[in-house]
């Protein structure tokens, strides 16, 4: 493959690569049966190094060709589109088109597992928007009552917190912390324990004392991971 491949010659290599028992495997572990959040999601048996490393080859595909296979009904076909949007936006000139397209396939239903929306919201979007100095945009995301919309605005915050800054989380978590759908306290606590890791401990401290008695018990525990055993403890008698 490269980047003068068609969709259907990805998708054709992609689904001959593929195992039968990983896909089954995947169908379990991503929820995909009736009522749960990935239900109806194929997958073809393929794991993520491998589509890092497709990805790489198919460095240059052009934007019409990455939205074709961001259609396709299989989730690994998917994520490699998403790994081939983020390694062109790495690497080519037109950044704001890469983050369009994304945009495109969030609101249209396309970034639709919690793998794809973490492998892609802080590494595009969210650079993005850290390059343009503004978190607004993710305000109006995290504000959708849409699942993967709304982790879409939380996990964003990554890349400003990787820039050392905890500010976009902390607007968001008005906006998340009463949500308590588990994927969602799941993503929350863990915005909230990267800052305490990589911005400062003390901004995660003096906002659990403040919130935590608010906090769902699963965005909690995410969030006091690193603390000491005392630490944890006092937190956790604050619900």
């Amino acid at each position: 493959m490269g980047s003068s491949s068609s969709a259907a010659d990805i998708v054709t290599t992609l689904i001959e690569a593929g195992t039968v028992e990983r896909a089954e495997s995947s169908q379990r572990f991503f929820k995909t049966g009736p009522g749960e959040y990935g239900e109806g999601d194929r997958f073809l048996g393929l794991a993520v190094p491998a589509l890092r490393s497709y990805a790489k080859h198919l460095r240059g595909l052009p934007a019409p060709v990455v939205r074709e296979l961001l259609s396709d009904d299989f989730h690994e076909v998917r994520m490699l589109a998403l790994f081939v949007a983020t390694e062109n936006y790495r690497r080519l000139d037109d950044r704001e088109a890469w983050v369009a397209l994304y945009r495109d396939a969030v609101r249209a239903g396309r970034v639709n597992n919690w793998d794809l929306v973490d492998c892609s919201a802080a590494v595009l979007l969210g650079d993005w928007l850290v390059r343009s100095d503004s978190f607004d945009e993710l305000l109006v995301w995290a504000s959708s009552e849409a699942l993967w919309e709304r982790r879409v605005g939380i996990i964003g915050t990554q890349a400003f917190i990787l820039a050392g800054r905890s500010d976009a989380l902390l607007a968001v978590a008005t906006l998340v912390i009463d949500d308590r759908r588990d994927l969602i306290q799941k993503a929350f606590g863990w915005m909230l324990r990267e800052v305490g890791k990589r911005v400062d401990e003390q901004v995660l401290l003096e906002f659990l004392e403040a919130n935590a008695a608010r906090m769902g018990r699963t965005a909690l525990s995410y969030s006091i991971e690193r603390l000491s055993k005392e630490q944890r403890s006092y937190f956790r008698a604050l619900r």
